[in-house]
């Protein structure tokens, strides 16, 4: 069964057109060279208080929870410590895995 991986991330409006940026050009294509993941889409959440800033959905789609736990373990240590690197504590992300039933 596929797997969809969320990252649902707030943003500070200091950094957000910034970091959005960084999404597009630099963090999702490192993601999707692992290959461990073969769909994905960014979305922004709605509907919710940006006074503080935006917040972005990310769903990673991998065809088994066998890539999926591959990627968290050996990619996604990397990938998280560049991103406090560059962007501190700037942002809050949580993560939901979810399978596809339908």
């Amino acid at each position: 069964m596929p797997i969809v991986y969320s990252i649902t991330t707030k943003v500070s409006k200091e950094i957000a057109p910034r970091w959005l940026l960084w999404m597009q050009e630099e963090h999702i294509p490192a993601i999707l060279s692992t290959g461990h993941f073969s769909a994905h889409q960014l979305l922004q959440l709605l509907d919710q208080d940006d006074s503080e800033g935006p917040t972005y959905s990310l769903q990673l789609t991998a065809q088994n929870r066998s890539l999926y736990e591959t990627y968290l373990n050996e990619c996604a240590p990397a990938l998280r410590e560049e991103a406090f690197r560059l962007w501190g504590n700037q942002f809050i992300s949580f993560r939901s895995i979810l399978e596809v039933v339908n």
